[in-house]
């Protein structure tokens, strides 16, 4: 096999490996060299001016990191609910599945990855039936992904998709399979045509042969036929023809209905007509209000369609809404809707906005007009939470989501989020009435909010109690005793955030207050070690502040920055200390007492990081460079990438918008619109965006795009062209452009070589990228030794890397892939230790299990992330071990939890149906 392969790249390769080499000499003359061989100057530093002015801030309190109650649905058993919301799916009418599918985003909500919320949305509102539930999850859709989204786009301007189309959400009706089309609409003009709206002369005057009657408004005359004016309504036919004196009458007195002569015209006209479409807008409303109170379905019908196409803006929507709410009209409502909700946030911030939804009153309006909904009110609750948490009238816009829940869980969501704002404006009384209420609904967890109540109220030991009778109740969870070690004190209180940490070592709490404890009892290099723990895997701001105040406890000024520009990279706004100083004045503090570093050095010491795998130390170089050059779009690239690969998905797209809105050419710009799309699952579109920069300019990053979007497995692009996604890596790397990136596409371009079988040139590609610091390089490096049987030289090149890398749970994992049981098990357990939400570990674990026919072991190994991480691939070994040893039913539940999470995988689905018939033979 070795000779094969090195057959095949020496085969065909030669112009390969002349690349290859132009491309090293290149790098080698122009690599920037280390920092380390350069003399840093001496900088006296004043330390103790700079400790007494921290001084004042003291030592973080434990008392102050109390764990935040998550507001979000919290099931005690969370496969179990994914697999029940899979069921429902599976079983429910078409025209009901939307309702389930908003369940279960609520459901996924809590989770770590965004795109499952956004996934569920969408489906909700692909099979949405209403109107009213199609504007509303439109919008919903829409802010989940207003970062996503270009900055300037009107609220109703149409993409071009259907799903996303504003017409399109206005016409009721079940149409699911409409979701990819392209729609056919166009902006809709805001210049008012008065052509348009001019009446034929024809149309507005009636003949003597058909006039037999007339209506008098004031002393303006309407001519009028008398059979047609009664078509219009079963009122108006009884006026005409009944027993009424109008009846009898040739003239009719209309003065005192409301209706203008110019007003009352249009109705004959619309009599004979049935068409709205030449009046004005003054008229139309004058005709809607003579509609609703003379009972003309069709002529209401009509006005309603005609009004709500011309709901194009902000200010048309606010003037039409009220007269749509006082006439009933459900579709002119339901496009006023539309273009308030597609404005969320910032039209929340509008006072008369807020008036239309936060009162019974307005509830009510809205109910009238078809419009008053858990879903709109759902959305209301999510963007007022996210703005303001204690503003009053995101309690009010609660307490309307509450009377408008009728399910279960929506009832459970509704009274926890109530118990939960209440709980953040201290109102500690109110907090636990309706944390009681969401209880007996049916959320369990609520009960954590019960006994944060009990305990705030001075009940201490009611809430120990009221924790110790859930864990004896259900099965324990991290979240249980996390919660009990509040309300306990000494060695019990460390047993409780140990097993806390055991069972559920996501959550931070327990570190952060072991850390804390270490530090009180004098010791601050065990509370950074405590707190790195939790940072090697998870980065927040809380914890990275933990560790600043710590490093700064030590005098360590250098780390104690890094930290902060990191924070203040992930969320600008962060105050530290608890609250008292706002990160961006302590980035300026220290800044003063460390040695500062011009450009070239500042790229020499991101060279350096980046080749240790530090990527919170790289981030807070780009943050300094930023700092010098707040515009310079390249590095706002940079910090999203860096932002990406520490999982900080919503801080990296907001940097990648930044660099786009910063670029100051089109062809930059169309580069970095590209990568947005390539972030969001847009392939195709990004494809595009790459061949339009490409177009203006041969770029290494156009290219490097275009080859990315071609490669990606998820896409729907054809990936099986390596050859030609090898030349588009080949002509990223002959356009200049920086080491880091080309090392990047270097150990890109060594994986398509080792793809199709050429190992000798994908080595001298690795080689290459080490040679430029890329030292994440080894992992290929070692992947081709392997494959040419070198096992040994492939344990050493990942042993390199644990060597070099700052953060190595990756590389413990990979070299486990080359060695004997005894050591991969041994690697793979550091793995765990380092970064237990990595699940290759557990997977493997739980197969040695299988393989020694100790199935309780393997069931339980893979039980133990499922209890903080549900993932598919967990999920779908533990059905198949279910399977395996004739658990039918369990498998059956494993698999659905697996498809409520990815529907299409099609391992799941095939084991799926076999677990299905298995039990049927069974039942039979």
């Amino acid at each position: 096999m070795t000779g094969t392969s090195t057959g095949s790249a020496g085969g065909g390769g030669s112009m390969g490996e002349k690349f290859l080499e132009r491309i090293h000499e290149h790098l080698r003359v122009n690599s920037i060299r280390s920092r380390s061989s350069q003399q840093i100057p001496n900088v006296n530093v004043d330390y103790s001016m700079l400790a007494q002015g921290l001084a004042i801030y003291g030592l973080p309190q434990k008392d102050l990191i109390e764990p935040n109650i998550e507001p979000y649905l919290k099931s005690v058993d969370f496969i179990e609910s994914l697999a029940d919301v899979y069921r429902r799916l599976e079983t429910c009418p078409q025209s009901e599945r939307w309702r389930v599918y908003t369940e279960q985003c609520a459901l996924l909500r809590g989770l770590t990855d965004p795109k499952l919320c956004k996934r569920s949305l969408r489906l909700a509102r692909q099979h949405a039936v209403d109107v009213h539930s199609k504007v509303v999850l439109s919008a919903a859709l829409k802010y989940e992904r207003r970062e996503e989204e270009l900055l300037g786009i009107s609220s109703v301007e149409c993409s071009g998709k259907y799903l996303d189309c504003p017409k399109a959400t206005l016409v009721p009706g079940y149409s699911p399979e409409f979701v990819d089309d392209k729609c056919g609409c166009h902006p809709v003009s805001m210049e008012v045509d008065e052509a348009e709206h001019s009446v034929d002369e024809e149309e507005c005057s009636i003949s003597a042969e058909e006039c037999d009657m007339s209506f008098w408004i004031g002393s303006e005359e309407i001519r009028c036929n008398r059979y047609f004016m009664s078509s219009l309504s079963r009122p108006f036919k009884a006026m005409l023809y009944g027993g009424f004196m109008e009846s009898k009458r040739e003239k009719v007195n209309f003065t005192q209905n409301g209706i203008s002569g110019k007003g009352m015209m249009a109705a004959e006209i619309f009599s004979r007509t049935k068409s709205v479409e030449k009046f004005g807008l003054e008229v139309v409303l004058e005709l809607l209000s003579l509609a609703n109170k003379f009972c003309c379905d069709e002529m209401k019908s009509s006005c309603d369609v005609f009004l709500a196409d011309k709901v194009v803006d902000m200010e048309t929507a606010m003037l039409l809404i009220e007269y749509g709410l006082e006439e009933t009209s459900y579709l002119l409502v339901a496009a006023c809707l539309q273009v308030i909700l597609r404005e969320l946030p910032s039209s929340l911030n509008n006072p008369v906005v807020l008036k239309l939804f936060c009162s019974s009153e307005a509830k009510e309006r809205l109910a009238l007009a078809g419009h008053a909904s858990f879903d709109l009110y759902n959305l209301l609750t999510q963007v007022a939470m996210n703005e303001d948490l204690k503003a009053n009238s995101t309690v009010m816009l609660l307490e309307r989501l509450g009377e408008c829940a009728a399910d279960g869980w929506q009832k459970q969501l509704a009274f926890h989020l109530l118990g939960c704002i209440m709980m953040e404006r201290n109102e500690y009384k109110d907090a636990q009435k309706w944390f009681k209420i969401a209880v007996e609904a049916g959320h369990t967890y609520s009960s954590v909010g019960v006994a944060r109540t009990k305990h705030k109220g001075g009940h201490t030991y009611k809430a120990y109690k009221l924790m110790n009778s859930l864990i004896a109740n259900y099965t324990p969870s991290g979240w249980m005793y996390q919660e009990r070690s509040l309300y306990c004190n000494g060695k019990e209180k460390m047993m409780d955030l140990n097993t806390a940490t055991e069972l559920d070592p996501t959550l931070s709490y327990p570190y952060k207050y072991r850390a804390i404890m270490q530090m009180e009892d004098n010791n601050t290099a065990a509370s950074i070690t405590e707190i790195e723990k939790v940072i090697n895997f998870k980065v927040s701001p809380d914890c990275l502040e933990l560790r600043a105040w710590f490093l700064i406890a030590q005098e360590y000024y250098e780390g104690a920055l890094r930290d902060v520009r990191a924070i203040v990279t992930l969320d600008s706004s962060y105050m530290m200390f608890h609250g008292k100083l706002h990160g961006a004045h302590l980035v300026e503090l220290l800044r003063q007492h460390v040695q500062q570093f011009n450009l070239a050095e500042c790229w020499m010491e991101l060279y350096d990081r980046w080749s240790c795998v530090d990527d919170i130390g790289s981030l807070a170089v780009v943050h300094q460079m930023l700092s010098n050059d707040p515009g310079k779009s390249l590095l706002l690239f940079r910090q999203s990438l860096l932002l990406i690969r520490l999982n900080c998905n919503k801080a990296a797209m907001r940097c990648l918008w930044m660099a786009r809105n910063h670029a100051t050419t089109d062809h930059e710009r169309l580069v970095y619109e590209g990568w947005i799309l390539y972030d969001t699952g847009h392939w195709d579109e990004a494809l595009a965006k790459a061949e339009e920069a490409i177009a203006l300019k041969r770029s290494f990053e156009a290219f490097f795009l275009k080859a990315y979007a071609l490669s990606d497995p998820d896409s729907s692009l054809d990936s099986s062209n390596s050859t030609y996604v090898i030349q588009l890596l080949e002509d990223a790397l002959r356009c200049p452009s920086d080491g880091l990136r080309k090392g990047q596409a270097l150990s890109n371009l060594g994986a398509m070589y080792v793809e199709s079988g050429k190992l000798d040139l994908a080595a001298d590609c690795y080689m290459t990228a080490l040679d430029i610091k890329h030292s994440r390089a080894h992992v290929g490096l070692a992947r081709v030794y392997y494959l040419k049987n070198q096992r040994n030289a492939a344990y050493d090149e990942m042993t390199k890397l644990i060597e070099k890398s700052k953060y190595n749970a990756s590389a413990y994992e990979k070299r486990s892939e080359y060695c004997d049981r005894d050591l991969a098990q041994s690697d793979l357990s550091m793995a765990t230790k380092l970064d237990p939400l990595r699940t290759y570990p557990y997977r493997y674990r739980a197969a040695i299990f299988m393989d020694d026919r100790k199935e309780a072991e393997a069931i339980a190994e893979l039980t133990k992330p499922l209890a903080f991480k549900s993932d598919l691939q967990l999920l779908h070994l533990r059905a198949t071990f279910h399977d395996s040893m004739g658990d039918s039913t369990s498998a059956i539940r494993d698999c659905e939890a697996a498809l409520c999470l990815h529907p299409s995988h099609k391992d799941t689905l095939e084991l799926y149906n076999k677990a299905l018939k298995q039990v049927k033979r069974e039942e039979t």
